[in-house]
């Protein structure tokens, strides 16, 4: 309707012309007179009714269009393609990494295949579920320790969502300042960003139930996993071009590459602690 300003005066027809008709039927034997004019009334009201769907879903056309333009629908699908069987195989290979082997994702004529048939893929279920779970502990226990408040829990929130961004900002300047060539895109960065919420809703639920050595037991154990998760992640991406070319690691560039994997990784210990020390009293 904004996009088409000569729209205003149809839709007012169809509703006006709606109107009389609702009217004309409850009028009932008092209307009999004008039998004629309810008859030419019908087939007007059918024809503006599906004018006004056949409008409405032009409209509805041209806003998915205008919305894929800025927000990749067709691309967040992939990531949300999960099931049952993918979460709980990838939640055990975010705490129990050391045992997988096979970590190269799949592909289909080019395309790598959905989440649901691949616990390598990455995917966007997990990171967001992960940040709403961990909110809501959060707030459980600020409320044991008698510290809640919504205003509290809309910092804590926020703090996490900046956070979050402020790191994948960070990695893709620094791809971008080493120039790695790699497959990988902003959406798999805050996908693999997201998963060290699975550790800190681990750790601070062990904190909430066995108290301080539950909470730093749990939580080196899930950060460890992490940094190894990211390693073996990470390594297969940002060095996927010197594998292909068939170049040796111990090359300049190949150790910013490195470096670079290995910062990432070393950043999940570090986030999961400071946004969940305060938690645990």
């Amino acid at each position: 309707v904004f996009f088409y300003p000569s729209a205003f005066s149809r839709i007012f027809f169809l509703i006006f012309n709606m109107y009389c008709v609702g009217r004309n039927q409850q009028a009932g034997p008092q209307s009999s007179g004008f039998a004629g004019q309810s008859l030419l009334s019908e087939p007007m009201s059918n024809l503006a009714m599906a004018y006004g769907s056949s409008l409405a879903s032009q409209g509805r056309e041209m806003v998915d269009k205008n919305l894929d333009r800025f927000i990749p629908i067709s691309k967040l699908k992939y990531y949300f393609a999960v099931d049952t069987v993918y979460v709980g195989r990838k939640l055990g290979l975010l705490v129990f990494p050391y045992m997988h082997e096979n970590w190269e994702v799949s592909y289909q004529q080019d395309t790598p295949v959905a989440p649901r048939f691949d616990v390598n893929a990455p995917d966007l279920y997990i990171p967001a579920m992960g940040f709403i779970t961990y909110v809501l502990v959060a707030g459980l226990a600020l409320g044991t320790q008698n510290r809640f408040s919504p205003e509290l829990l809309g910092v804590q929130a926020s703090s996490a969502l900046v956070w979050l961004i402020m790191e994948v900002l960070a990695v893709l300047l620094s791809l971008y300042l080493v120039t790695v060539n790699t497959d990988l895109t902003t959406i798999d960065l805050l996908a693999f960003s997201g998963y060290k919420y699975v550790g800190m809703i681990v750790g601070v639920v062990a904190g909430l139930l066995f108290g301080r050595p539950g909470y730093y037991l749990s939580l080196l154990w899930c950060c460890a996993a992490i940094f190894v998760f990211m390693i073996r992640t990470l390594r297969l991406k940002l060095l996927s071009e010197a594998v292909a070319e068939g170049k040796l690691v111990r090359g300049a560039r190949n150790q910013l590459r490195m470096y670079l994997t290995m910062s990432i990784a070393a950043a999940q210990p570090v986030f999961m602690y400071w946004l969940t020390y305060h938690l645990i009293r």
